[in-house]
């Protein structure tokens, strides 16, 4: 690893997962500028916005689901080997997504579950997401007629129901440290 203070890091990959609603992107992004704050090259893989620019042809059966993991899994490690932070916040719904995004990455990769109930993603719906799948308009949701599997074994649980924004922004930021991915804090969060 490269000695504090160097713009020569090594890289790594935080995949944070959970259903629509739960935070992964606030999560993400506020991630990325403390970590672009601290000197990171730091980049957010939103897993929405990866599929409508980069694999638009992917639709939302199980097969297709995994390909869209397995090619964000791999962009992630290019750009970790490239002394990049990278945080993938994306649903993520299956185990073998997961373990296949984890075998990829090797031991620079932190699993973040953002574990928030249904019913509470769904009073956020930020992106209107669950109202338009009760209007049948938003076919395959995850969590409502598609499955989301529980984690097995997360690195981190953060409950983003119980916590606001700084809060778990905070525990993910410790747990990074914990793990020596990044520096002691120098600042704010």
């Amino acid at each position: 690893m490269a000695a504090s203070g160097s713009t020569d890091r090594e890289g790594f990959v935080v995949w944070i997962e959970g259903l629509t609603g739960s935070g992964k992107t606030t999560l993400s992004q506020e991630a990325a500028k403390y970590l672009r704050g601290a000197g990171w090259k730091a980049e957010v893989l939103d897993g929405d916005e990866v599929r409508r620019m980069v694999f638009p042809e992917l639709g939302w059966s199980r097969k297709d689901r995994e390909t869209h993991a397995r090619r964000v899994s791999y962009v992630a490690r290019l750009l970790a080997r490239n002394g990049v932070a990278v945080l993938v916040a994306m649903i993520t719904p299956y185990e073998t997504s997961r373990q296949a995004a984890r075998s990829v990455e090797g031991a620079r990769f932190a699993e973040v579950w953002l574990k928030c109930p249904l019913e509470v993603c769904q009073q956020r719906d930020s992106k209107g997401m669950y109202r338009r799948s009760t209007q049948g308009s938003v076919p395959h949701m995850t969590g409502v007629d598609d499955p989301f599997e529980e984690p097995l074994n997360p690195d981190l649980i953060v409950d983003t129901s119980t916590e606001a924004v700084p809060a778990s922004l905070g525990r993910i930021l410790d747990f990074l440290r914990m793990r020596r991915f990044i520096g002691p804090a120098t600042g704010s969060a």
